[in-house]
């Protein structure tokens, strides 16, 4: 059975991103396909900025922290990456977050959902070009929320019934792409 993680790629103080990330998760879960589907919410990964010195009576926590976000994200097949847009770009949080992994990503397949001005569009592209460095295999299909046609005052989600389709189509190339990786990461480790 497939793991695929959708991953709640905001930590932003009154954000959207929860409300985003549980459609997605139950549009997944009703579709029955027999792949098991989890919520992982970056804001539980308290993750220092890569590179920053850290205390040395915090280490031994974020080191835990570290291993633990390692681990959680090892443990999957693929992905559906939750990304709103800030500035033209993935949030800072993400992007901090992917930077402490590597190995943990490589030929698994990943899928976007996002919200923003454009629908998040810009944060999928710059998700491409990290991801690639990641030999992730991102998906051609993404669902794009707008802000102001999708939230009610910016801030309750009423997603139009049409991002269904889009839905169905970016969770059937994760899902395809995560079992031929899977193939190939496996063949890797023989």
């Amino acid at each position: 059975m497939l793991k695929i993680g959708i991953i709640n790629g905001s930590v932003r103080q009154g954000r959207n991103a929860e409300a985003v990330t549980d459609w997605i998760y139950d549009f997944a879960q009703d579709r029955n396909d027999n792949v098991e589907y989890e919520i992982v919410d970056l804001i539980n990964y308290d993750l220092p900025m890569l590179g920053a010195a850290v205390p040395e009576e915090n280490q031994e926590k974020v080191n835990a922290t570290m291993n633990a976000w390692s681990e959680k994200m090892a443990s999957f097949d693929g992905f559906v990456f939750v990304t709103p847009e800030y500035n033209h770009a993935v949030g800072g949080a993400l992007k901090n977050a992917l930077d402490y992994l590597n190995p943990e990503l490589n030929n698994k397949a990943a899928g976007f959902v996002g919200y923003g001005g454009l629908g998040g569009v810009r944060a999928h592209e710059n998700m491409r070009l990290i991801l690639g460095e990641l030999q992730v295999a991102d998906v051609r299909t993404a669902v794009n929320f707008s802000i102001m046609t999708d939230f009610e005052n910016f801030s309750e989600f009423k997603p139009a019934d049409y991002h269904a389709n889009n839905a169905n189509e970016m969770l059937d190339q994760v899902q395809a792409w995560s079992r031929a990786l899977k193939t190939v990461r496996q063949e890797t480790t023989v």
